[in-house]
């Protein structure tokens, strides 16, 4: 079976079977609506009862928990430039915002305040060094 998420590889498996989702809910004992959340990924059924949904779905629970997480989707080094791209962005509007509102107070010497607002603009520039001439 192709690693999926969890909701996914119980719609495929209850459509093996040609259950409905009413059939599959009567069979687990609880509502159809359940199910649909199952498969939907709002939710997730109780610990307890997976042995019978992978008994009702001919499957074991280790396949029916084989699923497909984040972390296995995208290797761990490729998060970190849109984690760093992301901090930088906070930290420009952090400068910005804490800026405007110090200035407004009158808390603010002009000076200052222009050098917040260039740590705000160097990172705002790192991030664009980080997407390279491609995005122009």
């Amino acid at each position: 079976m192709t690693k999926q998420t969890f909701g996914a590889t119980i719609s495929a498996l209850r459509k093996e079977k040609g259950l409905t989702q009413l059939e599959l809910a009567r069979q687990m004992g609880v509502t159809d609506k359940a199910v649909s959340k199952w498969e939907r990924n709002l939710s997730f059924p109780d610990v307890a009862s997976l042995p019978k949904l992978a008994e009702v779905l001919d499957t074991s629970v280790d396949e029916l928990l084989e699923v497909k997480t984040a972390a296995q989707e995208e290797p761990a080094g490729s998060r970190v430039p849109v984690l760093a791209e992301l901090v930088l962005k906070a930290v420009a509007l952090a400068m910005g915002v804490g800026v405007a509102a110090l200035t407004i107070m009158d808390e603010v010497e002009p000076r200052n305040a222009l050098g917040l607002l260039g740590i705000g603009v160097a990172c705002l520039a790192l991030v664009q060094l980080m997407h390279g001439p491609e995005q122009e």
